[in-house]
């Protein structure tokens, strides 16, 4: 079968499209999944690359994100049915992720455990399903199992034409938050004020942590008066210092990743003076994407996708990723 293989780490001419990649067999607890959807995130660039401290078993199909259909089912799985249509959790309890430590969804089959799978309402597509996790999933647990986001609330979003971004604004503005979206192109901002953005910034052109004190103020010590309610920034690096200047007293600060450098300069004299919040938040759970799924099939939300393309368009899609050419996902039907 043709499967999308990284055999050695380096740059993505690494990626191999093979047509004898072996077919998986189920095994006990498993279901073999026929793929219908598998869509890319920043991660799957840092596994090409390679990353510090994490070993990944090479030769290894990459693609976190997948779902499809279940094709055979293993011993001991009793829940799931041939045909049924399931998104995967890529979260493998016992062996890490898939894409990374394990066989994922750039593939024409893939063997999964049968406690990864969640139904999809009838309603859902395979490539909206496949858009959610890591970048939805993320998202949602941010914003709304955290509850940091809440009506009224003035957010800056930081990356916010990703994968992680698009999820952040649409959320944002479901919660009925005003919406500042920080991208890098006049293509990237205008698809953002169609997912209901109020205002977005050019980073490459605006200072986007003084435009924010400048149209509302100045953040004050002894009122809560000025500044901007939440930051959601997962990029770190040289954006950390902004964040926490322009935020008013008892504002928060969300961290879901560190795409520019996870050990920025601090200034605690900001933190302490004006009771700012840190709030990280990691992964994502079956409940988030379940959550998802269902604004889905109410037709409350839709992802974005810029591209969808074929097994054999793969390795040029993640390229799209790498070098930011893409607003929201880019989706792949093996």
């Amino acid at each position: 079968m043709k499967a999308l293989l990284l055999r050695q780490h380096g740059g993505l001419e690494n990626l191999e499209l093979v047509t004898d990649h072996p077919m998986p067999v189920a095994i006990e607890g498993h279901v073999v999944l026929r793929v219908r959807a598998s869509s890319f995130n920043y991660h799957d660039v840092f596994t090409v690359k390679g990353m510090p401290g994490i070993k990944v078993p090479l030769p290894v199909v990459i693609g976190l994100d997948l779902a499809g259909e279940i094709a055979e089912v293993g011993p001991g799985v009793e829940r799931w049915k041939v045909g049924a249509r399931v998104l995967v959790n890529p979260v493998n309890k016992k062996k890490g992720l898939m894409g990374e430590m394990l066989d994922g969804g750039m593939q024409e089959y893939c063997l999964v455990a049968a406690d990864q799978l969640i139904a999809m309402p009838d309603k859902v597509s395979f490539e909206d399903a496949a858009s959610l996790p890591v970048a939805y999933g993320t998202a949602h647990r941010m914003i709304v199992t955290h509850n940091t986001v809440k009506k009224g609330d003035r957010v800056i979003v930081l990356g916010a034409s990703g994968g992680v971004g698009t999820g952040c604004v649409a959320l944002c503005k479901l919660l009925g938050a005003e919406v500042i979206a920080c991208a890098s192109s006049e293509e990237k901002m205008a698809k953002l004020k169609e997912m209901g953005a109020d205002e977005c910034l050019d980073y490459t052109k605006v200072d986007w942590s003084k435009w924010a004190v400048e149209k509302y103020g100045k953040p004050q010590r002894r009122t809560y008066e000025g500044g901007v309610d939440v930051v959601i920034n997962f990029t770190g690096g040289d954006t950390w210092v902004p964040s926490l200047r322009c935020l008013k007293r008892g504002g928060k600060l969300l961290v879901c990743g560190a795409t520019a450098g996870y050990d920025p300069k601090e200034d605690l004299r900001y933190v302490w003076s004006f009771e700012l919040q840190i709030i990280g938040s990691n992964s994502f759970y079956d409940d988030n994407l379940t959550a998802l799924m269902q604004m889905i099939a109410d037709g409350t939300m839709k992802p974005m996708i810029d591209k969808v393309v074929p097994l054999e368009g793969a390795a040029e899609g993640l390229r799209l990723i790498q070098d930011r050419k893409v607003i929201g996902k880019v989706v792949v039907t093996p």
